[in-house]
């Protein structure tokens, strides 16, 4: 495939053209790969620090308070006496953290 593109580049000068595969393949990295892994630590950091009475928001939109934590999921209390079983990859990060930030006061 490398050498039908470098065919295709024509009477160019090949490093030229294999500088500029090389070129995007970095910035493909940057912007793509790179910020992808970092929220996926984050994620797997925020899951792992969890614990019972935090609250949650799950992928699915339901709120609710850990009351019991296994290897690998959640019970999260949504009402009085009603708890579900949510495994840990449900929850979401961008939502729950925002439950567990303490309020300043005024």
């Amino acid at each position: 495939m490398i050498a039908s593109v470098l065919l295709q580049a024509g009477g160019g000068n090949m490093t030229q053209s294999v500088l500029m595969m090389v070129l995007i393949a970095v910035v493909f990295y940057f912007f793509m790969i790179r910020p992808q892994t970092k929220k996926m630590k984050d994620q797997k950091k925020f899951i792992e620090e969890l614990k019972k009475g935090d609250k949650v928001v799950t992928i699915g939109g339901v709120h609710g308070k850990i009351s019991e934590v296994g290897a690998d999921f959640f019970m999260v209390e949504i009402d009085h006496n009603v708890r579900i079983k949510i495994q840990k990859s449900g929850i979401s990060l961008d939502n729950s953290k925002a439950l567990n930030i303490p309020e300043k006061e005024a």
